[in-house]
């Protein structure tokens, strides 16, 4: 094993370690317990960093690969196959910003049974970081669960107002989602017979078999239906606002900002790419309820007064993009997606640790009791306007990419020009309750429980602990922002590659029968009129130029 594959290894097995002590009973001060949380969860965030930098995005395929067959599952296909390519190297680097941040704001949280709640976080950080380095479906969505379980108890034992029926609904809408999507990713499976269980295998098994549009379609859809729940998809988004606003900060943190990216993770990598034509039959249904993400949860969230159920909403709203760009079936969409999953993760999590500092310094989250703030803390205003801008989407930021990929992506296809039309108004929106939020918390004159609580509490700014957490993702926000290239190559050099198949669906809806080239073939009409002549018609390329 080289370097790179043993941090790639490490990245997992040191924060699952860590939460092994911490459960075993091992360690009886809080302060060691502190020390190795710290470990646990900065090791990922430093091998995601140099695995991201030492990744060569023209490289075809899977970088740092890790194999190991003796399992005792090689009989049905199963390998601990580990591995990064262009779409999950700055997904698995952002997993391992955000959970070093959660685990900093967990450290100084003062949090009761802080053992325990740092061992789950650990064992849930374990779980994100091996969600994006699976190349094998089943240990994909294993880890996926692995990340989950954690999200649960966490929201029941240290969770806000309504915990218990918060953790039992959540729990009851992600675990079908998840056997859903199990159900999806097997019937991929049966119906081609791979000889393993991973994306590579598949797809070349999946290029072979053919399967029928129909089958395509079936199978597309529970994959869609199954993630969709997962991603918080309109109308299945209910769950996801109640429980970011009961959860603990780190907890919201990672579940909005790194977990929540597993279901448009597997469109992007599996069903889409695999199933092009389930995808194109599926596409106009999914920019409908992409749009309710958008323009419904987005009007919602405009009427929250609650700082951190504004937030929630917020993040649900802007899942609609990505739906939007998976939706046009393009090389461009997907990649803008993919570029928008990884801000979105950084700025969701920015926000959710942001309003927990202001919740430490006014005492509420109901920003009618707030006011005035920015002349008591300037630094965290400063932070808070930047958080709310990259929301919004101003360029600048990694978000204005994304989303400007999106509607590039609406723009390409004459069909989509009222679905770009109507999802720009979001940019309205968010503008309208990132701003007035601003406005309310930091800016006029303060409310009388908040010069109340000034009174016999006097408001600091925040501490050299705070900045930290909140700076290491502001400047990965701001690296992307003002360096687009530094991930936009590899993910255009990846999906452009597994997108092929893709983009020809895409165009085949819009364009005439008798325009449309087959890849790597001729037109069927000119052939037929032209037996004796070698016509040399270039074979369709797909568009990955963003």
């Amino acid at each position: 094993m080289n370097l790179d594959q043993i941090l790639l290894l490490a990245s997992i097995v040191v924060p699952a370690l860590v939460s092994v002590l911490l459960f075993s009973g091992l360690i009886d001060k809080d302060e060691l317990a502190k020390q190795l949380a710290f470990l646990g969860l900065g090791f990922p965030c430093l091998a995601g960093i140099v695995l991201f930098i030492n990744f060569d995005g023209s490289t075809d395929g899977y970088s740092f690969e890790f194999l190991y067959e003796e399992m005792g599952l090689q009989d049905l296909g199963i390998t601990f196959h580990l591995g990064l390519n262009g779409v999950s190297s700055p997904l698995f680097a952002m997993a391992g910003i955000v959970g070093f941040a959660a685990g900093l704001a967990a450290i100084g949280s003062g949090a009761e049974r802080i053992k325990l709640y740092l061992a789950l976080l650990c064992f849930m950080q374990s779980g994100l970081m091996g969600l994006f380095a699976s190349v094998d479906l089943f240990f994909y969505y294993l880890f996926h669960e692995f990340a989950l379980i954690p999200t649960f108890i966490m929201i029941g034992l240290w969770g806000g107002r309504d915990r218990r029926s918060v953790a039992l609904e959540i729990t009851i809408y992600l675990t079908l989602g998840a056997l859903i999507s199990l159900g999806g990713l097997v019937a991929l499976n049966v119906m081609v017979d791979a000889v393993k269980f991973d994306f590579p295998t598949l797809s070349k098994a999946l290029l072979e078999a053919g399967l029928l549009e129909s089958t395509e379609a079936k199978i597309f859809g529970l994959l869609l239906l199954g993630l969709g729940i997962l991603v918080a998809l309109f109308p299945f988004h209910t769950w996801a606002a109640r429980g970011y606003e009961a959860a603990p900060t780190s907890v919201s943190m990672l579940h909005a900002g790194v977990l929540k990216k597993f279901g448009l993770y597997g469109l992007v990598q599996i069903a889409v790419p695999l199933l092009p034509a389930g995808a194109a039959e599926w596409s106009p249904w999914l920019m409908w309820l992409a749009l309710g993400n958008v323009l419904f949860v987005g009007l919602v969230t405009v009427a929250q007064n609650n700082l951190k159920s504004m937030v929630g909403y917020g993040s649900v709203m802007h899942m609609g993009y990505c739906f939007l760009g998976i939706a046009t079936i393009s090389s461009l969409g997907a990649g803008s997606a993919v570029m928008l999953m990884v801000a979105h993760g950084l700025s969701v999590s920015l926000m959710f640790l942001l309003s927990t500092f202001i919740y430490r310094r006014s005492g509420t989250f109901e920003m009618n009791d707030m006011g005035g703030l920015a002349g008591k803390t300037p630094v965290l205003a400063c932070f808070f306007v930047a958080a709310s801008l990259a929301t919004i989407g101003l360029p600048g930021f990694g978000n204005f990419w994304g989303e400007f990929g999106v509607f590039l992506s609406l723009g390409q296809n004459p069909d989509h020009h009222f679905f770009l039309g109507l999802a720009a108004l979001g940019i309205i929106i968010s503008a309208i309750f990132g701003l007035r939020a601003v406005a309310r918390i930091f800016f006029g004159s303060s409310s009388d429980a908040l010069t109340e609580r000034a009174s016999k509490n006097p408001i600091r700014d925040l501490e050299l602990g705070e900045v930290l957490p909140a700076g290491l993702i502001l400047a990965a926000l701001l690296f992307i922002g003002l360096w687009p290239r530094g991930i936009s190559d590899r993910i255009d050099n990846e999906i452009g590659l597994r997108y092929e198949r893709v983009d020809y669906v895409g165009l085949s809806q819009f364009t005439p029968a008798c325009c449309l080239i087959e890849p790597g073939g001729v037109d069927s009409n000119q052939s037929s009129s032209n037996e004796g002549d070698e016509p040399t018609i270039e074979p369709l390329s797909p568009t990955t130029d963003h």
